[in-house]
């Protein structure tokens, strides 16, 4: 009897070792214990679930010790060859520039540029919204981050996730994660974190500020707005082509009206598919080693940093035109400068109504909003234009 009882605990002990359960190590679990997090928040808070579930459970695959997921080719002396895993080929839409760019052709397809037409002076406002960006990207530096860490940290104050993994995929890919993970959380924050910086900037009379009703914009204004907006900003800032064509071309299929499907696919279809390829790569860059850093809490601090001086920049930027301008502007509406579109402009428009249930803010904090998503971009493209060829940590 103990002999068949040696047995077959020897024959369990040899199982266990093929097992992925002596793999794991404590950092991993305390991974998982982050992850649970992003479950709850993106679950049951609802805060940006759409890219926060993908992004949760990669970071689940990558903290588990797998087989054919993230491992590379191998080729043998004997001239055979092995293949990478699954998300090794998935995620070179990340490496190789492919997946932001494309969910840049989605948000053109449903983003409608009329009211910044409308009001091209709210384009300023989108402008001086990149105030956190840039002043991040120096208080950066000088917490010891390389001007390439510092510049894809910084871009998280544009509010903007793909644009943010863009940057960061080219000067920081080691800081992908928390990078990613700090854009989307705070794009989710919006609603939290802005009504307290713009209600401390403004004064209770600025927020009753009624503005013009805006015209009418046509087709071929619309037309021409993309198509000029898409040369001017790859002469200015060539580096980031990639994302503005995308996002020009998704807004050419919208008001063009005569290709539907096509316009229906950007909005639906292709966005939804590479959200969810995009998503769950990132969350695979999550490992333990990567994310359980002091550099993470940096990233994460640094990021609602930028996000706050960003809101600030939009809102006193409105101020400063009242100064100079007949035409008032609600400088709520500068808080909608950062690229969370549409959310900023809805925040902009709720927190307008708390102060007068009949002033409608939301297409006026449209122009500034996507004012911002050009803005992000084109910041994106000066800093990997500037630091492409020396971003290294």
């Amino acid at each position: 009897m103990w002999l068949v009882a040696q047995t077959i605990m020897a024959e369990f002990l040899d199982f266990f070792a093929t097992t992925g359960f002596p793999l794991v190590t404590g950092q991993q679990v305390a991974m998982w214990g982050v992850v649970l997090v992003l479950f709850y928040l993106a679950i049951f808070k609802e805060f940006e679930p759409l890219l926060l579930v993908p992004i949760a459970f990669g970071a689940l695959v990558a903290n588990l010790p797998t087989l054919g997921v993230l491992n590379a080719p191998v080729a043998h002396a004997d001239g055979s060859f092995e293949p990478g895993g699954l998300y090794y080929y998935i995620s070179l839409g990340i490496h190789w520039e492919l997946f932001p760019p494309l969910i840049f052709l989605g948000v053109g397809a449903l983003t409608d540029f009329g009211p910044l037409i409308a009001n091209p002076r709210t384009l300023l406002l989108g402008g001086a919204a990149q105030l956190g960006i840039f002043a991040t990207f120096m208080g950066a530096t000088v917490l010891g981050f390389s001007p390439g860490e510092a510049a894809s940290i910084g871009i998280i104050g544009g509010a903007d996730g793909p644009t943010s993994i863009f940057t960061a995929s080219k000067l920081a890919p080691h800081l992908l994660g928390p990078i990613a993970v700090a854009a989307y959380t705070y794009m989710s924050l919006v609603p939290l974190i802005q009504p307290p910086i713009m209600r401390l900037l403004t004064t209770p009379s600025e927020r009753v500020i009624r503005m013009r009703s805006l015209r009418k914009v046509g087709k071929s204004e619309r037309l021409i707005f993309a198509l000029l907006v898409c040369v001017l900003c790859i002469l200015l800032v060539p580096a980031a082509s990639a994302l503005i064509a995308m996002l020009m071309l998704g807004n050419i299929l919208r008001e063009s009206g005569v290709v539907e499907r096509l316009a229906k696919s950007s909005q639906n279809e292709i966005i939804n598919v590479i959200t969810i390829f995009l998503g769950t790569s990132v969350g695979m860059t999550m490992s333990a080693d990567r994310f359980l850093t002091p550099q993470t809490l940096k990233i994460i601090l640094l990021g609602v940093v930028a996000f706050a001086l960003s809101t600030a920049g939009g809102v006193l930027m409105a101020k400063l035109m009242n100064l100079v301008s007949k035409d008032p502007i609600n400088p709520l509406i500068g808080a909608a400068g950062v690229s969370a579109v549409p959310m900023a402009a809805r925040v902009a428009h709720t927190v307008g109504q708390r102060y007068d249930p009949h002033n409608y803010l939301l297409m006026h904090a449209m122009g500034p909003n996507v004012a911002g998503v050009i803005g992000t971009a084109v910041a994106a493209g000066y800093f990997l234009t500037q630091l492409g060829a020396n971003a290294g940590p």
